[in-house]
Parts: structure tokens; C-alpha cells; sequence
């Protein structure tokens, strides 16, 4: 989906504060999410439960519970930490204990972890201070994993969502066009910025970053669904959300009536290091 647009200074650079809007917004329709987002490949689970030393998982930004459920069907012990109480709620229904709380002002309160997982949420925080703070959770030995799951549409999709999105949304500070490059070159940047935190806020192995790819087919309905739980498009009044919808559907309907899109869940992965807990 579209990425931040980057620059030196508004309007090129957006505001903070319109990003920790939009980080904020999921919230609006809670329920949608949880049942519309993609889930993660197991191959990823097991990655990460195989390298870490015990079965405390800390899932951070956990929103409505998707990693939480994942970690927790695979025999973990999950807590979440998550801002937006509407979310939290939902992953509460679901089993997970969740603190409210935005991570980087979350208190461990003595706890100590095995590992520390992040779905679709570390480019929300801050990246060194946000490593620093798994590393005080974790235990030696322990696992940070920052994951994000990056969708390749067909383009004919992409193109109409993009086209539909400049029209009702020109101040946006959402990327469109770069939603017409290969979505792994718009993700890369997060990848790094993610490394370069870790290594600046110390206490870890060098990180390591770990792909697989796999597919997913999407009725019209299915697509449509989803849609609306991305960040351009969270706010967005009824009207103007139905003249996006609209013409990515009369997209999706040329094709078909559907599609596959191509999936690659990339995590980076680094291990504390030290000999004794937090």
C-alpha cells in the first residue's frame, strides 16, 4: 500500500502529528480489521519460537490480536501492548491480555520476555527508542522480530486505487505513486531504518533479515474489505470512501472478479545479547 512521502519540509515532509493521527486511526473500524487483515505465514512463527529461549512473547502495537493469536495457537504466552483501547478491546474478546500503552512509554514493571515480535507496526515507533525498550524487556538470548507482510497487486489494481486516492485525498501525505513501483522497493527503506535502530540503540546481534513469500487469492469482496483498514483510507468520509471502492472494483471486476496477490512477510530479527536479565 502507499508509503509516507519523504522530503525536507512540508508539504513534501508530512506532520508528525497527521502520521500519529493516522497510526491511531485502525481503531475506527475495529472489527473490520481483525476480520479483513492478512494473517502471517507459519514459517514465520516457527522462525521466531524456534530462536527464542521461552515462551513469554511480547507483542507490540498487537491491535486487534492477529500476531497475539498466531503466538498463542503455537503454544506462547502472549501480552500485548497497544494505544488505541478500541483494538485492545477487540483482542481482550479474543483471549489476549493487552496493556494500553504506546511502547515507547511502556512499562516492563519487572517483566522479562523471550521474545519481541512487532505485525505491521514498528514504522509507527520510534526505531532506536523502540529497540532500546525491547532490549530492556527481553532476556539474554531473547528474540526482537519486526515483521511486515508487503502485498504485490496486479497493477491494473494498484493503478485504480492510486488514481482513485490522488483524486479525493490531494493533500494526503501518503506516497500514491509509489504504489505503481515493485512493493518491496517502497518497504526497503523501513527495513533499514528498522537495522539502523537496533544497532544504534545497542544490546543486540547484528540483525539479520528473513523473507518468505507466499499467495493469496482475493474475491472483489474480500479486496473491498480490506481496503478500508489502510492508512490513507481509515478516515476517509463515506462518500469519498465509496468513490475509491467504486473504481477499484470496476478494476477488480475486469479482471474477474478476482485476483492473487503475491505476498512477502519480511522480518528483521536480532538477538539480545548480555548475560543477565533486565
Amino acid at each position: 500500500m502507499p508509503t509516507i512521502a519523504s522530503g525536507r519540509s512540508t508539504p513534501d515532509r508530512p506532520d508528525p502529528r497527521q502520521l500519529r493521527d493516522t497510526a491511531e486511526s485502525f481503531g475506527s473500524d475495529a472489527e473490520r480489521y481483525d476480520r479483513a487483515r492478512p494473517r502471517y505465514p507459519d514459517a514465520l512463527v516457527d522462525r521466531i519460537t524456534t530462536a527464542a529461549p521461552g515462551p513469554a512473547v511480547l507483542d507490540v502495537g498487537c491491535g486487534t490480536g492477529i500476531v497475539a493469536r498466531q503466538f498463542r495457537a503455537a503454544g506462547r504466552e502472549v501480552l500485548g501492548v497497544e494505544p488505541d483501547a478500541r483494538m485492545a478491546a477487540v483482542a481482550r474478546r479474543a483471549g489476549t491480555e493487552v496493556d494500553e500503552a504506546r511502547f515507547e512509554a511502556w512499562d516492563p514493571a519487572g517483566r522479562a520476555f523471550d521474545a519481541v515480535v512487532a505485525g505491521q507496526t514498528w514504522h509507527w515507533i520510534d526505531p532506536v527508542a523502540g529497540a532500546a525498550k525491547a532490549a530492556h524487556a527481553l532476556r539474554p538470548g531473547g528474540v526482537l522480530a519486526v515483521f511486515w507482510n508487503v502485498a504485490q497487486l496486479p497493477s491494473e489494481v494498484t493503478e485504480a486505487t492510486a488514481v482513485a486516492c490522488r483524486r479525493v485525498l490531494p493533500d494526503s501525505p501518503f506516497d500514491f505513486q509509489a504504489m505503481a513501483k515493485p512493493a518491496l522497493d517502497a518497504y526497503t527503506p523501513m527495513f533499514t531504518t528498522t537495522e539502523d535502530g537496533i544497532r544504534a540503540a545497542g544490546g543486540f546481534d547484528a540483525p539479520e533479515r528473513w523473507r518468505c513469500d507466499w499467495e493469496w487469492p482475493y474475491s472483489r469482496a474480500d479486496w473491498l474489505d480490506q481496503l478500508p483498514t489502510h492508512g490513507p483510507l481509515t478516515r476517509l468520509p463515506p462518500d469519498r470512501l465509496a468513490e475509491v471502492l467504486a473504481d477499484v472494483g470496476a478494476a477488480i471486476d475486469a479482471l474477474g472478479g478476482g485476483f492473487t496477490a503475491r505476498y512477502a512477510t519480511v522480518a528483521v530479527i536480532a538477538v539480545r545479547t548480555g548475560t543477565t536479565a533486565p
